[in-house]
């Protein structure tokens, strides 16, 4: 069986010796951003490799792009064959966040055309919650060739979203907390607010109490509540820097609503042009 949304804990201990199987491991945070290799040496899930948000999921950052520009693929599609990933290996990702990082992951596996690749549910937490193992031993490295087909078509740039949002053929959608979407706090970025007509989502809706993601059912009824008659494949997705946008996104795919789009450069890049319309409200 493939995994391509989420993938429960239960099953990912089933499979835990499966030579096919390849688990990375995302932790992150923005605030220190060595804590989740730290815990990573500290305890993984048996076998996962590391991936680092800035050094393996990101490209440097320049005066005209967002705090996390899309990596260079080509270096990507490297470090996943380093890694022991091939075409036909089933990825499984996981944080401690509730997927917002390890969403980063998933994202850029399906846009190099690798579908089989899934979020933990629940991530580590749950795991360590079931009594699961970890360990500080590192998995042994078995390097193999992974050949990317790029998706290039599934996110936008700032001039797509402007055009775009312009012409009113997309709904944009800010995954970001509310004080942040209206403008009242801004923790990270120079300028706060949002993109002029984008509608607010914050990603943390898509969990449970316990950090579980929704039903399918449930997610589903409240992103058409949202969108409306919007086709799926006419949302676009941002956050500040085009990280937890992907948890959104992923939550539309477990619910069905399959094909939209992220604005890789988000917030963080939008406000880096001054002429680009910023909305308080």
């Amino acid at each position: 069986m493939t995994y391509s949304t989420l993938v429960s804990t239960e099953t990912l201990h089933q499979q835990l010796n499966h030579p096919d199987w390849i688990i990375i491991d995302c932790r992150f945070s923005l605030a220190d951003t060595e804590v989740g290799a730290k815990a990573y040496r500290h305890g993984h899930i048996p076998n996962a490799h590391y991936a680092h948000l800035d050094k393996d999921l990101s490209s440097a950052i320049t005066d005209f792009t967002g705090r996390h520009p899309l990596p260079n693929f080509a270096l990507l599609a490297k470090k996943l064959g380093d890694w022991g990933v091939t075409n036909t290996s089933q990825v499984v990702v996981y944080d401690d966040a509730g997927g917002a990082f390890a969403d980063r992951l998933w994202w850029l596996l399906r846009c190099m055309g690798h579908d089989k690749v899934a979020v933990l549910n629940g991530g580590i937490k749950q795991w360590q919650k079931q009594g699961l193992p970890v360990t500080t031993t590192l998995p042994t490295v078995k390097p193999a060739t992974f050949r990317p087909s790029l998706n290039d078509v599934a996110w936008l740039s700032a001039l797509q979203v402007q055009n775009n949002m312009a012409k009113k053929s997309i709904c944009l959608i800010d995954a970001r907390t509310p004080e942040r979407y209206r403008g009242e706090q801004e923790p990270i970025d120079p300028v706060a607010g949002h993109i002029p007509g984008a509608l607010n989502r914050a990603f943390q809706l898509n969990l449970d109490s316990n950090g579980l993601f929704l039903s399918a059912e449930q997610l589903r009824e409240q992103f058409n509540q949202l969108i409306g008659a919007t086709a799926p494949e006419q949302v676009v997705h941002y956050c500040g820097s085009g990280v937890t946008a992907c948890h959104n996104l992923l939550a539309m795919e477990y619910a069905g609503l399959t094909g939209s789009k992220l604005y890789a450069g988000s917030w963080s890049e939008w406000i880096r042009n001054k002429n680009r319309a910023v909305a308080k409200d």
